[in-house]
C-alpha cells in the first residue's frame, strides 16, 4: 500500500503509452545494452520491470507515477536512500547516472537500481527480528540527524480525516453503510486525534514509512530494504509496528526482541507503543481511499476487483468496530528481565 498526501483528480490514465519498447528505450537511454528481457513486477502505485542487460546482471527500472510526487520530493527520497547506503546500512538505493538518480524518457519519470533478490523475512523468529531491530535503529540514528523539506509528515488529517472526506464524497460505499461508516470513522479518529496529540514533535524523524515485511529482502540472515517511496517524517514506532503479529502476548514478545535490539543504536520512546493501533486504523482508512482514488488506473479494477462489492464495505465497517474496541485498550508492554 502507498500513503498519499494530497489525493489528486487524473486527467488522463497513468502510465499511458509506457509501453515495454519505451521502458527498453528508457533503459537504454542511460547507455545500458538491453538483452529484451523484461519482467514486470509487482507494483500498483508505480510500475516497476526487471531489465535484462546484456553481459551482465538485470537491473530493476522504477516509473513513477505521474503528479504523485514533485521531482524535488523523489529527489529527497533517494538522497535519503543513498545517505543509509554510505553509513553501510543495507538499503537499496538508486543509481547515479549522469550525476543524476531521476531520470526522464518521453515524459516519463523514472530510477534504475540493482537487482537485490531475496525473500520476505518470518517476522515472528527472534533472530529475524533481533536483525531488523538493529538495522532499524541505525537508520533511524541517521535519520534523526535531518528532516525532510519536500516530504509529508505522517499524521492523522492527510491518512484519516482527508480520506474519510473523500470516501463519503465518492459513491463508493452502499447507502445502506453510509452512516455507519461516517459514525464509526468519526469515533476513530476523534480518539485517534486526542492520542496522537500526546506525539512531540521533535520525537518526528525521517522514516523508511511504509517498511511491511513485502520491503524487505532476506538471504542467507541478512536484511535488505527496498522502496524509499513513502519515506516521510514521523515518530518511530512507524516503521516497527507491521512487524508485529499474533496475540498480545506474541506481539509483547517480539516487541520486546525488537526494541532491545533496537536500543542498541538508537533511543526508543515507549510511549509511542500506543501509537500502534492509531497507525493500523490510519493504515486500515487510508487503504479504501487509495483504492478508490486509484479506480481509474486499468490494473486496479482487474487486481482488486472486490473493492467494489458491498460484502467488502460490511466487512471494513466491521473492522472499524473492532478497532475503536482495540484502540481503548492498554498497548502492549515490553516484557522486562
Amino acid at each position: 500500500m502507498t500513503f498519499e498526501q494530497h489525493p489528486t483528480t487524473p486527467s488522463a490514465t497513468p502510465f499511458d503509452g509506457l509501453l515495454p519498447e519505451v521502458v527498453l528505450d528508457a533503459v537504454e537511454s542511460l547507455g545500458f545494452a538491453c538483452d529484451g528481457r523484461l519482467l514486470a513486477l509487482n507494483s500498483y502505485e508505480n510500475r516497476v520491470w526487471q531489465v535484462g542487460i546484456e553481459g551482465h546482471a538485470p537491473i530493476i527500472a522504477k516509473f513513477y507515477r505521474p503528479k504523485r510526487w514533485s521531482d524535488e520530493a523523489i529527489l529527497e527520497e533517494h538522497a535519503f536512500s543513498v545517505e543509509l547506503a554510505h553509513h553501510e546500512l543495507p538499503i537499496v538505493a538508486p543509481m547515479a547516472i549522469h550525476d543524476t538518480t531521476l531520470h526522464t524518457h518521453q515524459d516519463h519519470r523514472f530510477a534504475v537500481f540493482k537487482r537485490f533478490g531475496g525473500h520476505a523475512p518470518e517476522m515472528a523468529d527472534k533472530a529475524t527480528l533481533e536483525v531488523l531491530g538493529r538495522l532499524m535503529g541505525r537508520i533511524h540514528a541517521v535519520g534523526a540527524t535531518d528532516a525532510f523539506q519536500h516530504r509529508p509528515t505522517l499524521d492523522p488529517n492527510a491518512m484519516g480525516w482527508q480520506s474519510v472526506h473523500d470516501l463519503l464524497a465518492s459513491d463508493w460505499i452502499p447507502m445502506h453503510l453510509t452512516h455507519a461508516f461516517e459514525s464509526i470513522t468519526q469515533d476513530l479518529l476523534t480518539e485517534i486525534d486526542r492520542i496522537w496529540s500526546r506525539v512531540d514533535d521533535n520525537a518526528l524523524i525521517r522514516l523508511h514509512g511504509d517498511c511491511h515485511p513485502g520491503n524487505i529482502l532476506m538471504r542467507d540472515g541478512q536484511a535488505h530494504f527496498v522502496d524509499l517511496d513513502d519515506c516521510r517524517m514521523g515518530p518511530a514506532i512507524q516503521d516497527l509496528w507491521m512487524w508485529l503479529s499474533g496475540d498480545e502476548d506474541d506481539k509483547s514478545q517480539q516487541a520486546t526482541w525488537l526494541i532491545d535490539a533496537y536500543r542498541g543504536f538508537f533511543d526508543f520512546d515507549v510511549g509511542q507503543l500506543q501509537l500502534i493501533e492509531a497507525l493500523r486504523t490510519l493504515r486500515m482508512i487510508h487503504y479504501q481511499a487509495w483504492l478508490a482514488r486509484r479506480w481509474h488506473d486499468p490494473a486496479f479494477p482487474q487486481a482488486f476487483g472486490w473493492f467494489a462489492e458491498p460484502r467488502h464495505w460490511e466487512t471494513v465497517v466491521e473492522q472499524l468496530r473492532e478497532q475503536l474496541d482495540l484502540i481503548h485498550q492498554p498497548p502492549i508492554q515490553l516484557q522486562l528481565d
